[in-house]
This record gives structure tokens, C-alpha cells and sequence, in this order.
């Protein structure tokens, strides 16, 4: 076994248990993302079985983020829990709009990429 691959059997399980809630909100941002670009090509204007489940779920976390947002201990400056809370209802009502057909989903796929951005230091995504 290379030093390696011995340094991630042994370490590799602590690596993943040190991450931050900023980490965790990317990595299911950058998750539900990638689903939602992926699917998008194949929907042709119609939402296919695997673009409404990920639309599904990226409005499931958009309404997490919004109880979060709104809950009076949230540690947010309030200008950026109110634009924040506005991206929230946004997304939630345009996914609406993609799910009957009457929108795209390439501004979701916009929206989170941004919050992504943000929730790196540098503004870079992976």
C-alpha cells in the first residue's frame, strides 16, 4: 500500500468529519447543481424523472435556508439575511415555474453557482 492511499485509509474518514458548515452547504450546493446541469439538456422542454427529483431537492435546501434565515438567532447581518431570504423565495417560486414547464432552470443553476462563490474563500467554485 503506497504512503498515500495508507495516509487517506487512516485519515480519511477524520478529514470529512473536520469539515465546516460552509463546507457542507457547498458540497450539497455543488451536488444538487451538477443534477440539475446535468438533467437540463435532456429535459427539452419538459422535466424528465431525474430533473424534477433534483429540482425537488434543491428546493427542499432552499426552503432549509430560508427557516435558517429566518430564525432570529441566524448570525447574519440582516441586509444580507433579507437578500438572502429573497434568493430563497425566488428559487423556490421559479422552480415552480420549471417544474410546470413555464421556465428554465439555467437561472437556478445561476443562482446557486453565486452562492457557491460565496461560500469560498477567493469566490472560486470547484
Amino acid at each position: 500500500m503506497s504512503v498515500a492511499a495508507h495516509a487517506h485509509t487512516s485519515y480519511g474518514h477524520h478529514a470529512r468529519a473536520l469539515k465546516t458548515p460552509r463546507d457542507i452547504e457547498y458540497d450539497v450546493l455543488a451536488r444538487i447543481t451538477g443534477r440539475i446541469q446535468t438533467h437540463i439538456p435532456h429535459a427539452r422542454g419538459r422535466t424528465g424523472a431525474a430533473l424534477t427529483e433534483a429540482l425537488n431537492d434543491n428546493r427542499r435546501l432552499w426552503a432549509a435556508f430560508a427557516a435558517d434565515l429566518a430564525h432570529p438567532e441566524n448570525a447574519f447581518p440582516a441586509d444580507l439575511r433579507a437578500r438572502m431570504f429573497y434568493l430563497a423565495e425566488f428559487t423556490l417560486r421559479h422552480t415552480l415555474q420549471v417544474l410546470s414547464g413555464n421556465a428554465s432552470a439555467d437561472v437556478l443553476v445561476d443562482i446557486n453557482t453565486a452562492v457557491m462563490r460565496g461560500l469560498r474563500p477567493g469566490g472560486r467554485t470547484a
